[in-house]
């Protein structure tokens, strides 16, 4: 029989209602399974919070989540043999505890634990506030026995930098201890927002000024032509400029793509993995709005906001539609002037935008993936007519994705021959062949970007 909690026990008016809302975005995380960017999301907008609120709600859920590992194991170095059976809502009370007290230093611990122990005798059973007291005062009073080891392998780098081990383990192995450290620190950063200019509506200088008018600060992108960064705004749901379709949230890196597929106004063009759009409407621009743009995805919710995204913009030249990328050569054989690929990939260059993605992610994916990922290539490379160019780009620095899959696509379709790609970018060319981006250079995105013309 379930045993019955009186009101009591708990005191409302000490319960910090954004920690407490931090506590049921991180179960939905860990225990649901939902984005916690979607979930954040969805939280804020159904709570009524002043900016300051949601700027502490935001630290707390992404910086514990990203925290993941780490904090489980400063937790079980407080407890008895370092175990104990911990239920999910409380185990989330003692993360968000452990997280304040180590890693946020405006936050006075007293404030985390007494906050904690409310809600651990609001949320837990009878003795949960006793055993999350006794953990987060021991780590107040000994913070020292929570301590990271010096040392330079992979284990203590994942720990320390709160990523798995088998990624940091395999960083460590691909480009060196060094490379693997400032990776995972990049992750660990906030990422840059950038805009891209709706150049259908607005110029770059014309935005500026609105989103200066808008209380935004923000500076021209040195990468990209049609790319602001942002440095400082308010609620982005709030931004007018975006809000009236003058600029889309782009990272400067992904913009590269469109002009390195270098669409012109009146051409027939196909994006085989479309959604949500981004690509595709700048494409679309690219264009100005003149020609057709087929834009393909697998799933129909996803499709809805790509049209969403071009109403928004003021783009009526996309034609979304449902279909497998495999399978659009068969359907649309020889009928584009460019095909992008924007594949399918592991995500390592766009991690720090995602705070659960690094725990999401599994160490067999990087080897699974090249094999789904050629079939695209390979797919929808039919479509592309004689004379036309067929761009493939990821989101990733993994070279069996990458390079990998370009080249074995090459040796199996000799009617391909890749151009450099890197005289293609719009502002720096380089001599590279395949253009790769890591998120550690110029801000942006890890990205990786080829170009092939068919004979």
């Amino acid at each position: 029989m379930n045993e019955k909690r009186p009101a009591a026990r708990y005191a409302a008016d000490k319960i910090d209602p954004v920690r407490e809302l931090a506590m049921q975005v991180l179960t939905e995380v860990h225990v649901d399974g939902a984005y916690a960017n979607v979930a954040l999301v969805r939280a804020m907008r159904a709570a009524q919070l002043t900016d300051r609120d949601r700027r502490f709600l935001t630290e707390l859920v992404y910086g514990t989540v990203k925290a993941g590992d780490t904090l489980d194991d400063m937790i079980a170095k407080y407890l008895r043999d370092g175990k104990a059976r911990i239920k999910p809502q409380i185990r989330e009370i003692l993360r968000l505890g452990i997280y304040q007290i180590f890693f946020m230093d405006k936050v006075p611990a007293s404030a985390a634990c007494n906050t904690a122990v409310e809600l651990a005798k609001k949320h837990g059973k009878r003795g949960a506030d006793s055993f999350v007291n006794a953990v987060l005062r021991a780590a107040v009073r000994e913070p020292e026995r929570a301590a990271i080891p010096a040392g330079r392998n992979a284990r203590l780098l994942a720990l320390r930098e709160q990523h798995p081990f088998w990624m940091a383990n395999r960083w460590v192995r691909l480009y060196g201890y060094e490379r693997a450290e400032e990776l995972c620190r990049c992750n660990n950063g906030s990422a840059p927002l950038a805009l891209r200019v709706n150049t259908l509506r607005i110029d770059r200088e014309g935005l500026l000024e609105k989103l200066a008018a808008a209380g935004a600060q923000a500076r021209p992108s040195a990468t990209v032509p049609d790319g602001i960064v942002v440095t400082s705004h308010g609620t982005l749901d709030a931004l007018a400029p975006l809000r009236e379709g003058l600029c889309q949230v782009q990272d400067e890196s992904s913009m590269l793509v469109a002009h390195v597929l270098g669409a012109a106004p009146g051409m027939t063009v196909i994006d085989a993995c479309a959604a949500p759009g981004g690509k595709t409407t700048h494409i679309a621009q690219r264009m100005e709005n003149r020609g057709k743009i087929y834009a393909f995805d697998v799933y129909e919710g996803k499709i809805a906001r790509i049209e969403n995204n071009a109403r928004r913009l003021g783009i009526d030249i996309i034609e979304p539609r449902l279909l497998d990328a495999r399978e659009i050569g068969a359907h649309y054989a020889g009928t584009a002037d460019r095909v992008l690929i924007d594949a399918p990939c592991s995500g390592f260059g766009v991690l720090r935008r995602k705070p659960d993605a690094r725990w999401r992610r599994k160490p067999e994916e990087p080897g699974a993936l090249p094999k789904l990922q050629q079939e695209i290539l390979a797919g929808a490379a039919a479509a592309v007519r004689p004379g036309g160019a067929l761009v493939y780009s990821t989101c990733t620095m993994e070279t069996a994705e990458n390079e990998g899959v370009v080249q074995r696509f090459l040796e199996l379709h000799p009617e391909f021959v890749l151009e450099r790609a890197g005289a293609f970018l719009p502002v720096q060319q380089t001599e590279d062949a395949m253009v790769q981006i890591f998120p550690t250079e110029d801000g942006g995105d890890g990205f990786f970007i080829a170009r092939m013309k068919r004979l």
